[in-house]
């Protein structure tokens, strides 16, 4: 089934108008969820607003927005001031600059869209994802919606091109408060180790598809036995590892080979286990039928 936009918006570099689309690069339904039940029924319970000062329950259509400009002092603000503090949708990506790929930090990505073109703009599309593909560049645009204004980062993907949206520089958190100690020296022998097992478990390409979610798939294992009306256990904690000389340690690492070592990331998942959601789904389908 093809995807379905969530958006569009224009392109531009220079007097060049690029019509898009976007789509998410999100799978919808890969996260486990659960909901807070009534213990006495099992019925779903929903939230509700308590005011703080005299314990009373608010419903939604009194509440109103404020900001704590002192502590504990707000100003509130009107459906139509809130309206007038959005930023102006402009919809339009204009890039404003080119830079090197590796000159945007991956820290600094908060999230990503497929960009495909709209009606109209397929030459333009391509030719833009093909010249950044040659020169190595990707565009880097600011960019107001839903009420924000956001810095992006375009750049070719596939045969087409994706968006990242960015985090400006002072929502991140500054590296030199991360408390380092003195790192001692390193000896010859010990980087030279630490290279040849890195060497031995190196690939040309990264495959997502190698990795699977452990975690997850045993968390429905555990669902669907808990659904046959099962009890389930939580697992032994695992035996937490002995600190050993670091020279023994990278000496047995290269006594692995890589194969051995990522082994275990590249099994496919079970059968039962990857049939597992499917089972959830049916039974809870049977039981509102019934």
């Amino acid at each position: 089934m093809p995807a379905r936009a969530i958006g569009t918006a224009t392109i531009s570099f220079g007097l060049v108008s690029i019509p898009i689309k976007l789509y998410t690069t999100n799978e919808s339904g890969s996260d486990i969820s659960f909901n807070m039940l009534h213990d006495a029924c099992g019925s779903r319970l929903k939230q509700q607003y308590i005011c703080t000062k005299d314990g009373e329950i608010v419903e939604r259509d009194r509440t109103v927005k404020g900001y704590e400009f002192a502590k504990g002092q707000y100003v509130t603000f009107t459906a139509d001031e809130l309206k007038a503090l959005d930023a102006v949708a402009t919809n339009s990506i204009e890039l404003v600059e080119f830079v090197p790929a590796k000159a945007v930090d991956p820290l600094l990505i908060e999230k990503s869209y497929y960009v495909g073109p709209d009606k109209g703009g397929e030459r333009a599309y391509k030719l833009l994802a093909e010249a950044m593909v040659q020169s190595g560049l990707i565009g880097v645009a600011s960019y107001s919606a839903r009420g924000k204004q956001y810095v992006v980062a375009v750049r070719p993907f596939q045969n087409g091109m994706v968006v990242h949206q960015l985090r400006y520089a002072d929502e991140i958190k500054a590296w030199a408060e991360v408390p380092i100690p003195d790192l001692p020296d390193l000896k010859p022998t010990e980087l030279a180790l630490a290279q040849q097992l890195i060497a031995q478990i190196t690939h040309e390409t990264f495959d997502a598809n190698r990795y699977r979610d452990d975690v997850k798939a045993r968390m429905m294992e555990m669902i669907q036995a808990k659904v046959d009306g099962q009890e389930i256990t939580a697992a032994p904690e695992a035996p937490q590892g002995k600190i050993i000389d670091l020279m023994e340690a990278l000496k047995a690492s290269l006594g692995m080979s890589g194969a051995a070592l990522s082994a275990k990331s590249a099994e496919p998942a079970p059968a039962a286990t990857a049939a597992a959601p499917a089972a959830v789904a049916e039974k809870k389908k049977r039981k509102k039928s019934a």
